[in-house]
C-alpha cells in the first residue's frame, strides 16, 4: 500500500547507516524476505514484478522496522474503532478494555 515504509540500520564498521524503502506509488507494497544469510527488501508493483530491491548481509543488520501505511476507516468501520485503554461494552454487561 502507498506509504508502506521498512526501515534498514546496517553495520558499516565503525559506523551505523539507515536505510529506507517506501511504496512511492498506488498499488505498491513493500515485501522483506530474509533466506541464505541476505536480507532483501522489495517495493512490489500490484501484478507481482519488482520495482525496487535492496539487499543486505544478514549478519550486517542490526535492526529492520517496518511501518505500514494508516489506513483510512472504510464507512462501515466508523464505529468500530477504539482507542488503547477505551472500555468496550458488551452483551453480559461487563466491560474490557481495548488493546
Amino acid at each position: 500500500m502507498k506509504g508502506d515504509k521498512v526501515e534498514i540500520v546496517v553495520d558499516a564498521g565503525d559506523t551505523t547507516r539507515t536505510y529506507e524503502v517506501v511504496a512511492t506509488r498506488a498499488g505498491r507494497r513493500v515485501e522483506v524476505s530474509i533466506g541464505r544469510g541476505v536480507v532483501e527488501v522489495a517495493e512490489v508493483t500490484r501484478g507481482g514484478s519488482v520495482a525496487r530491491t535492496a539487499r543486505f548481509m544478514a549478519n550486517r543488520v542490526l535492526a529492520l522496522v517496518e511501518h505500514p501505511a494508516s489506513r483510512a476507516l472504510l464507512p462501515d468501520e466508523e464505529g468500530t474503532a477504539r482507542q488503547p485503554g477505551e472500555r468496550l461494552r458488551t452483551k453480559g454487561g461487563t466491560t474490557e478494555t481495548a488493546a
